[in-house]
């Protein structure tokens, strides 16, 4: 007999969602069958059988669980347990654990709670359309919703959460003045932009940043990602630009990658692993490209272009998310001149690249009509000074105007 184990999937969580057993209890499973998803704030995760075994669940689905915590035994054909393991049973009204009622619903122990409270039918439960109940599938009839009214929807419903973060806690905004339509109705944001609620406010409260600004001259480096796409066969931008060049600063700027340890002191990287934010209206996601200066244009823009498609999907991986040495913030929306992004707790930077935009600019005697993007540079000023950030960004800046080098 041999226990699975739930592996620690990422630094920010302490505890798990057991979202969905794969494997019935009491099957027959190989080394490598999936066996059940967790979901941790960042991503749903699948784990399989490290060996073949029969299953014996320890945990009901909607349960939470911790890094290291046994969920199930994989037993020897024929074997029997030292002790009987907890069988999953649907639960009445009023349970305490989390438990899986109605039919096939799972309704984890927050929402078993509010649907005490509040008494919720069976129907209504049903009527929500969920595989996994929440405690914020519930929330808009504690807010004083009717029971007509359908719950608040949002990126996480797919079963994912796209941004990195900490546990959710409730919360919501009055968005309608006085006297207007809906006037004093709450609106609960949804359990992804809550977890994004709670870096925001952890980044403020914990990394003193600063900011700074600096115009880049694009006109030339356009054209090229445009010869680029054609000749590599892979959709190339101004970000696959930016991620190149940043994979070659690690040496000479090692802060600017590093992890802050505790007692003012940072943990070099050992690659220039950059996250780049991905929002296709499904949530914000962050997923990482690997070590851009050992690896070729063409490979960093499949990356991206791989990124995108899986944005869509809402299929990322914890690994896709998890250890990202700077942050690249994308702000393609034209009209947008200034973003300041977030330093992400365990970074010292973040970056934010905004969209060309045309400007007129003194050439020479004359004028010239050029393409102009901002680089904005948020860094922890524990850690970076004002001079090295316009250096950093000016190492960037060098780079994007004389592009040539970018030539495969």
């Amino acid at each position: 007999m041999s226990e699975f184990r739930v592996p620690k999937l990422n630094n920010n969580d302490s505890a798990y969602v057991l979202v969905e057993w794969l494997a019935e209890d009491g099957a027959a499973v190989r080394a490598g069958d999936p066996l059940v998803t967790v979901e941790t704030s960042k991503a749903v995760e699948e784990l399989a059988a490290e060996e073949a075994g029969v299953l014996r669940r320890l945990v009901p689905a909607g349960a939470e669980c911790s890094p290291g915590q046994a969920i199930a035994r994989l037993l020897a054909p024929g074997e029997q347990p030292a002790g009987a393991a907890p069988e999953v049973r649907p639960a009445e009204p009023g349970a305490a654990p989390d438990t899986a009622t109605p039919g096939d619903v799972v309704i984890t122990a927050p929402a078993r709670k509010l649907i005490d409270e509040l008494g919720v039918s069976p129907d209504e439960i049903r009527a929500l359309g969920r595989k996994v109940v929440r405690r914020a599938d519930l929330e808009h009839l504690a807010a004083g919703g009717t029971r007509e009214d359908p719950p608040p929807r949002g990126p996480a419903d797919a079963g994912r959460s796209p941004t990195p973060g900490l546990p959710a806690t409730p919360g919501g905004e009055d968005v309608h003045g006085p006297g207007g339509a809906g006037a004093g109705e709450l609106i609960t944001l949804s359990r992804a932009q809550r977890r994004t609620a709670e870096v925001v406010e952890r980044s403020r409260r914990e990394i003193p940043s600063a900011f700074t600004l600096m115009n880049v001259d694009v006109t030339d480096a356009l054209p090229l990602t445009r010869d680029l796409t054609r000749r590599l066969r892979v959709l190339v931008g101004l970000p696959e630009l930016v991620v190149k060049a940043l994979g070659g600063l690690l040496d000479a700027f090692p802060l600017f990658f590093a992890t802050p340890a505790g007692d003012l002191r940072a943990r070099r990287a050992t690659a220039a692993d950059v996250g780049v934010t991905v929002d296709v209206g499904r949530g914000l996601f962050v997923p990482v490209v690997r070590d851009p200066g050992g690896r070729s244009l063409a490979e960093i823009a499949r990356d991206l272009t791989g990124f995108r498609r899986t944005a869509l999907e809402g299929t990322f991986r914890e690994s896709d998310l998890d250890g990202g040495a700077i942050t690249l913030t994308l702000h393609t929306r034209d009209g947008v001149a200034v973003a300041t992004p977030i330093v992400f707790p365990g970074q010292t930077c973040a970056l934010a690249l905004t969209a060309p935009r045309s400007e007129v600019v003194q050439d020479g005697a004359g004028f010239a009509v050029r393409k102009i993007c901002g680089l904005g540079l948020s860094y922890d000023h524990r850690f970076v000074n004002g001079r090295e950030a316009a250096e950093f960004l000016g190492a960037i800046r060098a780079a994007l105007e004389s592009p040539g080098h970018f030539i495969p």
